[in-house]
């Protein structure tokens, strides 16, 4: 096992800096914890599966920049909430310490890049809404699908990079630095680092919103101005709004979900955390569960698009049952009338 400089609250672990980190003492919590991370684990790979199955088995939606960022956000959603419930649970409900620092750094690597990856699809996502408001002439000379695609890997790419950094050696192990007293292995300096970087996103995402609401509310006052020269323009500028809205109240569960999290991550790195304090940290991450699991609710709710093709999905579901439910009912009548000949 690696040895690193421990946090000093944590002395009493003996020098096995995973240990340290278990902060769960009581069966209760570890049930908790366990529950809400199989529910919330759960109902987000089940709803952003549906929902990356509605975007790619429809022809129409596919072909939309906006909704290959919203397909990224949820499969990173998904492979946040698989990767993160499956490393969680096993540290914290099971206690399971026997694997090495890079098997930690790498389960910790793809969680960051997971996670990192759907805030900065949801940064895409404002940005193509904002060039679609701000410049509707231009909008599908600037958004092409190929410049999406190409986005999109850049985005991946850079996430991945980041979040194995300490993997590649950025770590209090390498550089006999002091540890975080939140993660394993993971050096003060990089986690400020890595919280700068998701702050810069929110603040990204933050002022494009503000600026596509802005413009909508404009276009609304337009609109009523000149309810006689509207047309396809005014279809088009309400289903802006709209999207505008939706992504708004995404923003807002991400905010609240995220906050407490990094609040605590912030005051790690200037103060000592009490192991209440860490236990408490242990609770909220799952809210970042509960943020990926909200998102394809808001998505279903507010897109009219992605709502009429789960419509369609349901009937085709609902035609299938029926005729198989049909089928042994016809078979038995056609024996029995065969018998009764």
């Amino acid at each position: 096992m690696d040895t690193c400089r421990i946090p000093e609250n944590a002395s009493k672990c003996s020098g096995n800096t995973m240990e340290c980190f278990m902060v769960l003492s009581t069966q209760a919590q570890k049930i908790s914890i366990g529950i809400l991370c199989g529910l919330f684990g759960t109902m987000c790979v089940f709803e952003n599966s549906l929902v990356l199955y509605l975007i790619f088995s429809s022809p129409g939606i596919r072909k939309k920049p906006s909704y290959l960022f919203i397909g990224s956000l949820a499969l990173a959603d998904i492979l946040a909430s698989i990767i993160f419930v499956c490393s969680f649970v096993n540290f914290h409900v099971f206690n399971e310490a026997g694997f090495s620092k890079e098997v930690f750094l790498l389960q910790l690597g793809g969680v960051n890049t997971s996670f990192s990856a759907s805030l900065s699809s949801l940064l895409l996502t404002a940005l193509d809404r904002y060039i679609s408001i701000s410049r509707p002439s231009e909008y599908k000379l600037l958004m092409t699908r190929k410049r999406a695609w190409t986005a999109l890997g850049v985005l991946w790419v850079t996430c991945a990079t980041i979040a194995y950094l300490p993997l590649l050696g950025w770590n209090c192990c390498v550089l006999d630095s002091a540890c975080s007293e939140l993660f394993p292995f993971v050096d003060d300096n990089y986690l400020s680092g890595w919280i700068c970087l998701i702050v810069v996103l929110l603040g990204c995402i933050v002022y494009a919103y503000a600026h596509v609401l802005w413009r909508a509310r404009q276009h609304v006052a337009y609109m009523e101005k000149h309810q006689a020269q509207v047309g396809k323009q005014n279809t088009r500028m309400r289903m802006d709004v709209m999207l505008a809205k939706t992504l708004v109240m995404v923003l807002a569960v991400l905010t609240l979900c995220w906050s407490p999290v990094l609040v605590l991550m912030i005051y790690s790195i200037f103060a000592r955390l009490s192991d209440r304090l860490r236990k408490v940290f242990a609770f909220c991450s799952t809210l970042c569960l509960l943020n990926s699991m909200v998102n394809p609710i808001i998505y279903a709710l507010r897109s009219k698009e992605l709502f009429s093709s789960l419509r369609r999905v349901f009937s085709h579901f609902r035609r299938q049952l029926k005729a198989s439910e049909e089928s042994p009912e016809a078979e038995s009548t056609h024996k029995s009338s065969v018998i009764e000949t």
